[in-house]
């Protein structure tokens, strides 16, 4: 298999940790261990996501821990531990706890390359702070339509 990436295997609390607005990411596959094809994120201190688009990207959320509620188009999804739900790219979609600031999940993008978004903010609030600019640039690079404020300070 010319080309492909080596194969990899990391333990539960590896991967590359990022933090931005008071909750912590960790990427466990990226575009570049998986040659493109997936991105896996799991929120480790996590954040509700307000309404918003995907131009590029469609998202499968495996939930880890707690209680989720999932909008995607006009359909609501109350998911516990081992529920899935899939988001396609160009749908409008949102997602809540049940609890605030409990549970986790992994959230799986395809094609690749949505972590770029998380190391950006990453970044600015590392710089000092990731702000509503700084959320705007990344969203628009990241192809991101927030349909609803997302929680910047």
């Amino acid at each position: 298999m010319s080309g492909a990436p080596p194969p990899f295997g990391i333990g539960g609390d590896e991967g590359e940790r990022l933090r931005f607005s008071g909750a912590e990411f960790l990427v466990r596959a990226s575009a570049q261990t998986t040659g493109g094809a997936f991105t896996i994120i799991e929120e480790v201190d996590p954040l509700d996501t307000p309404l918003h688009v995907h131009a590029h990207e469609d998202e499968l959320f495996y939930v880890l821990e707690g209680e989720h509620v999932f909008t995607v188009g006009d359909r609501d999804f109350s998911l516990g531990p081992d529920g899935v739900c899939f988001a396609p790219r160009g749908v409008p979609h949102a997602h809540r706890r049940v609890v605030p600031r409990t549970g986790r999940f992994l959230t799986m993008t395809s094609p690749a390359g949505f972590e770029a978004f998380f190391r950006e903010l990453a970044a600015a609030d590392a710089a000092g702070g990731a702000g509503p600019v700084d959320y705007a640039a990344a969203s628009a690079r990241a192809g991101i339509t927030w349909l609803s404020a997302p929680d910047a300070p």
